[in-house]
């Protein structure tokens, strides 16, 4: 009798034992399946929130025309942080003033904008073009909505009419007609009957660091 009640006494033990062990293995992998969920939901926060293709498109601020964007795909991260707009395939942007004309128009390789900031970050072969036929080339370029503003750190190349203006450094009205190069490197004209080049030490700063676009009334 004493044998028989040490048997069940064993077997309840290995029982139990046998339940604590399923039991641990379905915990852990509940615990797995929750990691792996939470995972997916963090990966899905990072997918676009909107997917266009072959865009063309006005922007408008306070019932007003901004700009037009043409774009063969546009990206929407809304959950990101900071939340943007990306163009991984470039990006023609023209700018508009309060009578609707074209002030201004951007091309790049690789565009974002940050929509709460309002802000532009242009990159690649960033090509822009003013009212006046200037030529702005540089390879990132940032542009603020808030405050008009349009500024650079890289190298800037500037094509004018009778010259050709390069540096680092740049600043601009975001009209492209008061513009400043922090750091002038050279001008080259293009009249033949002028000095082909001319060396940065030999500049006038006032004359090339900040530059005024004459606009027609």
């Amino acid at each position: 009798m004493q044998l028989y009640r040490v048997r069940i006494h064993r077997f309840m033990c290995i029982t139990t034992v046998l339940v604590a062990v399923v039991m641990l293995l379905f915990f852990s992998a509940c615990f797995s399946d929750r990691k792996q969920m939470g995972g997916a939901v963090t990966n899905r926060d990072s997918l676009p929130a909107l997917e266009t293709h072959d865009v063309t498109t006005l922007i408008s601020d306070s019932g007003v025309i901004r700009y037009r964007i043409t774009t063969p795909l546009w990206l929407v991260y809304d959950k990101l942080n900071p939340s943007r707009w990306s163009f991984e395939k470039g990006v023609y942007v023209e700018n508009f003033d309060e009578n609707n004309d074209v002030t201004a128009e951007i091309k790049a390789d690789t565009a974002y904008y940050y929509d709460k900031k309002k802000l532009w970050e242009l990159r690649g072969h960033v090509d822009i073009h003013n009212q006046q036929g200037e030529r702005f080339n540089t390879e990132l370029l940032f542009w603020d909505q808030d405050s008009q503003k349009v500024y650079s750190d890289e190298f800037i190349r500037i094509e004018q009419i009778d010259r050709v203006i390069t540096g680092h450094g740049f600043d601009s009205n975001q009209q492209f007609t008061v513009y400043t190069i922090h750091k002038p490197e050279g001008i080259f004209y293009v009249d033949e009957n002028k000095m082909a080049a001319t060396p940065a030490d030999s500049l006038q700063t006032d004359t090339v660091a900040t530059v005024t676009a004459n606009i027609p009334q």
